[in-house]
């Protein structure tokens, strides 16, 4: 077993991998920023390293900073969390070059499924469903980009290869104006990503957003967790996730969860990973592949007992998959809703000091959050302060208990989520299950 672990993110996620390791025996390491010195897994890493001023690129994605935090403390391993240099190859590679051990897949893993052209090249080669389009790169060949437009059938969506996060991404509806898009789109990608490649797809106009969690070892063992509805979205941000998502099957699950376990096998993947979908008329269809822990994951351990940071651990530790797919088993219901400190009509970041804070509790109530009272959120980051996850024996138990729990948690002293979360919980096609990705933002007016 690892030794001692040095975490490289902030905030919750930060928080609760410090948590596994204790449980684990693993001492821990928490690199921060200036501005992130109050921080709650701060306060409590057995030791602290400054690795530079507020600003992101000069800390959180400062790749020597850290490597030389993890060489002072003899750190054995790295764990990103995720967000910054999560999916960053280049980073795990000098992770691993430098001697450590990096809590996640290989440098060549990341590199494959990070590009969305190879990633869905390669998700077909192990028959994983993924939706028509060019099936590789758009070149500057005009009449070719209109024909594969022509064969997929308008609307057609424009991506940049190394995009993410919702950006890089642009819809269109007619042939005149497909040239333009796909210029746009590039020189975007070029500026955002440092990759100017983009390619096509066919634009689904009603899916939902379900995703398979899987888990796999360096032995070539893999298996799957099920799924996770993702379909409250707001600028293509998760805003509420569950687990089950409404209306899939046993069978369905198990399929597409064999599947991607499959194509895990097939690939050499080690690690915790996502496989997002696009769900629609009763078919999958593959977008890309997260390749570390999610937003997300507690719903699926809530759902299934297995703690996905621990088994990160284990894993990068060398060890066997302490589970089998047959001790896999979903059972009940859980609802995760995203707290923000934002306007919760605006959308606007609302950093600033929290003057009273109260946690939910009761029977299936769980809180991931690192806030508390007299905490200053800081307004360099991402506004997400918490996470707020409600099991139940079924769907209805579980909503009732979310209702509950957002009718007693208390921020004051900045704004926060929490009132769209009590509106979204109190939506009657939300509390029937099965809402596509565009309802939040129809809803909202967005759209």
């Amino acid at each position: 077993m690892l030794e001692k672990v040095l975490i490289a993110n902030r905030g919750e996620i930060a928080l609760r991998i410090l948590r596994a390791c204790r449980e684990l025996g693993i001492r821990t390491v928490a690199v921060h920023s200036s501005a992130d010195r109050d921080l709650k897994h701060v306060r409590l890493a057995d030791e602290t390293v400054c690795i530079g001023p507020a600003a992101s690129a000069d800390s959180y994605l400062n790749i020597p900073a850290i490597i030389s935090a993890a060489e002072v403390t003899a750190a054995d391993a790295i764990h990103p969390g995720y967000g910054f240099l999560s999916e960053n190859a280049d980073f795990a590679e000098r992770v691993e070059h430098s001697g450590f051990i990096f809590i996640g897949p290989k440098a060549e893993t990341i590199r494959l499924m990070g590009d969305k052209v190879s990633a869905i090249r390669a998700m077909k080669e192990a028959g994983i469903p993924c939706v028509p389009g060019s099936d590789g790169p758009l070149d500057d060949d005009d009449a070719r980009n209109l024909r594969f437009a022509s064969e997929i059938g308008y609307p057609v969506i424009i991506k940049a290869a190394g995009g993410g996060g919702g950006r890089g991404m642009r819809v269109v509806h007619k042939e005149a104006d497909l040239l333009g898009a796909i210029s746009v789109t590039r020189n975007e990608a070029r500026s955002a990503f440092g990759n100017a490649t983009v390619y096509m797809e066919k634009f689904l106009v009603n899916p939902r957003h379900v995703e398979i969690q899987v888990l796999a070892d360096s032995h070539g063992n893999a298996i799957h967790l099920g799924e996770r509805d993702c379909s409250m979205q707001r600028r293509h941000q998760k805003v509420v996730e569950e687990s089950p998502a409404p209306g899939i099957t046993e069978a369905q699950r198990q399929e597409i969860g064999e599947r991607c376990a499959e194509a895990c096998r097939r690939i050499g993947y080690r690690g915790a990973g996502t496989f997002e979908f696009l769900y629609e008329d009763g078919n999958f269809y593959f977008i890309e592949m997260n390749t570390r822990i999610q937003v997300e994951h507690p719903v699926t351990e809530m759902v299934t007992g297995v703690d996905l940071v621990k088994e990160q651990l284990n894993v990068a530790a060398g060890e066997l998959l302490r589970y089998s797919q047959a001790d896999i088993e979903v059972r009940g219901h859980a609802i995760e809703c995203r707290i923000n400190a934002e306007d919760p009509d605006k959308f606007i970041p609302s950093p600033g000091k929290i003057t009273q804070y109260h946690a939910p509790g009761g029977p299936g109530i769980r809180v991931d959050s690192h806030i508390y009272t007299g905490y200053a959120v800081p307004p360099y980051y991402d506004s997400m302060i918490g996470k707020l996850i409600a099991f139940g024996d079924d769907r209805d138990s579980a909503l009732a208990r979310m209702r509950t729990a957002l009718s007693e948690i208390v921020v004051e002293g900045i704004k926060t989520n929490v009132p769209l979360h009590r509106r979204i919980l109190d939506d009657e096609q939300f509390r029937a299950g099965g809402t596509n990705i565009h309802y939040l933002e129809q809803k909202l007016g967005l759209k």
